[in-house]
């Protein structure tokens, strides 16, 4: 039987593009967590800003749910559509509107991929510094909606620091220009850093301005060899202090491991239990104390080898060791957890993490990997074959709640650059109080009365 609210979408947007076959409505329904069957009522792809604001003031309407779409990379079931929502796609808004020379900026619409507007900035000479492995694949509104971080956030930041502005339309339909790209403007609140971060929950990002700098110098690329887990921060504090570091990521051998099966070339001749990649600036003198810091490392028996980059080929190469970890663990569609603190409680934390996981996970292969460097840590965990799905869930999610409880402890954040979708909502308490969450439902009531935005994820209802 027709769904009747097909029937009234059809009929209020007749040149809206829709999809409804099933292998549709399955590709469009999930992100990259794939826990939960999608079943989304149907795919909407409009091609303007007008279609999306005529599509929420028909669904606002209606009482229809929408979950907005990007490129769907995301590991905490933010774009899943599981209960008939209408999902809203903006992958045909994939356009450069314009640059600025002066203002240094680049408009975009909002589903182009992050690697094509790294691209278009590049084209002018400048560039856009936010950088993940997923390039290629997550959209601008996506990283907009999840505050997403990367590989390069100890040199440049979040997102957050490089949206000039952004349009987005709200529940209702309608259209709001956010910070216009101004540098200084104290006319009240900021509402463009309320809807970033906000996993759709608030409105749709149809176009977002962002802010270029100039191109990075050549750098050079080193992977360190570490011997004991404790060197790791040790490590860091020698390395920022004699350079302006523009990454600085871990991984451990059984992360290693995994890259080298799926074709990466083995970096030393013998196994070590955690690795370093580190980026600088490939001039005579960074060069030089990079040289300096490692054999300080070596000398306090804090590092057990190394390699530096000598071409651009193998400064590729050495990143693939750590870029590759999540497309080499793909195929156990692990349990993720994207957890972070500061950096002066890293120690303590990673410490109290490691006992708390070897304890509880015995049975269990646990792949750590992340960026050190700002405090974000990523643990996978790897179902064994032979283990039911569900009964592979309940037992993570079961550590996690404990893992909750160490982050609350050492004032971390269980999430800290892919949202909080639906995989962590029951953990938000352990990182928002009581009174923030009541204030973000207040914010979400205003800008979303008839709840049809994204419902489910952050929090409930």
């Amino acid at each position: 039987m027709p769904d009747n609210r097909l029937i009234s979408l059809r009929a209020a947007l007749p040149e809206l593009r829709l999809l409804t076959d099933a292998a549709d409505l399955e590709h469009y329904g999930r992100d990259w967590t794939r826990r939960w069957t999608p079943a989304p009522l149907a795919i909407a792809l409009p091609g303007s800003v007008d279609e999306v604001r005529a599509v929420m003031r028909w669904a606002n309407t209606n009482g229809v749910a929408v979950v907005p779409s990007g490129g769907r990379t995301g590991l905490s079931g933010g774009a899943v559509a599981a209960n008939g929502e209408l999902v809203l796609s903006l992958e045909r808004m994939n356009k450069v509107l314009g640059f600025d020379a002066l203002d240094r900026t680049l408009t975009v619409q909002a589903g182009i991929s992050l690697q094509a507007a790294q691209d278009a900035a590049r084209e002018h000479g400048l560039q856009y510094p936010v950088d993940f492995a997923s390039r290629g694949s997550c959209s601008i509104g996506g990283t907009i909606a999840t505050n997403a971080g990367g590989i390069r956030v100890v040199r440049h930041g979040n997102t957050r620091e490089w949206i000039a502005g952004m349009t987005l339309v709200t529940a209702s339909g309608e259209l709001l220009e956010l910070g216009r790209a101004l540098v200084k403007n104290s006319s009240g609140y900021d509402l463009r850093h309320l809807a970033i971060a906000s996993e759709g929950t608030l409105g749709i990002v149809v176009e977002a301005t962002l802010k270029l700098t100039d191109p990075p110098p050549p750098s050079s690329v080193m992977l360190l060899a570490l011997p004991s887990f404790e060197a790791l921060m040790q490590v860091f504090a020698v390395f920022r202090s004699r350079l302006q570091l523009q990454a600085f990521e871990f991984l451990t051998d059984v992360a290693l491991k995994h890259v080298l099966v799926h074709g990466a070339q083995a970096p030393f001749g013998e196994p070590h239990p955690y690795c370093v990649v580190t980026e600088f600036a490939s001039d005579p003198a960074s060069e030089a104390e990079a040289l300096a810091a490692f054999e300080q490392c070596v000398n306090d028996g804090l590092v057990s080898d190394g390699v530096i980059s000598q071409s651009e080929a193998q400064a590729a190469q050495l990143w693939r060791l750590r870029e590759g970890i999540t497309e080499s663990l793909a195929r156990y569609v692990p349990y993720k957890n994207d957890v972070s603190v500061r950096i002066s409680a890293m120690p303590a934390f990673l410490a109290e993490t490691q006992a708390l996981l070897r304890r509880e996970y015995p049975q269990f292969e646990v792949v750590w990997f992340g960026h050190i460097g700002d405090g974000n840590l990523h643990i996978n965990i790897l179902k064994p074959d032979g283990m039911a799905q569900d009964a592979f869930v309940a037992d993570c999610e079961r550590v996690t709640k404990l893992l909750a409880g160490v982050l609350q402890a050492h004032g971390g954040s269980i999430s800290a650059e892919h949202g909080i979708g639906l995989v962590k909502k029951a953990y938000l308490g352990c990182t928002r109080s009581a009174a923030e969450i009541a204030l973000m439902r207040g914010i979400k009531a205003v800008l979303d009365p008839n709840g049809i935005l994204n419902p489910g994820k952050l929090f409930d209802p």
